[in-house]
């Protein structure tokens, strides 16, 4: 499939969504690896990480991927 500039938000919401569940993902992986946390610590960490990294990612990741979609 190819993508036009009118596709541009919705692979940029895959792409920053996707960012921030690896993100997310990883923190988790630590918060286990080591053991000195709470699973409501974990959850919590985790969910609260996912919405910043949804707020940060947000307005960067769109502008950057229309462009590149334009020239």
């Amino acid at each position: 499939m190819r993508f036009t500039p009118e596709h541009a938000g919705l692979l940029s919401a895959a792409i920053y969504t996707a960012v921030s569940l690896i993100v997310t993902g990883i923190f988790f992986a630590v918060t286990v690896l080591t053991g000195d946390y709470s699973w409501v610590a974990r959850v919590g960490g985790s969910v609260w990480l996912f919405l910043l990294s949804m707020i940060i990612l947000m307005p960067t990741v769109t502008p950057l991927v229309r462009k590149r979609l334009e020239g």
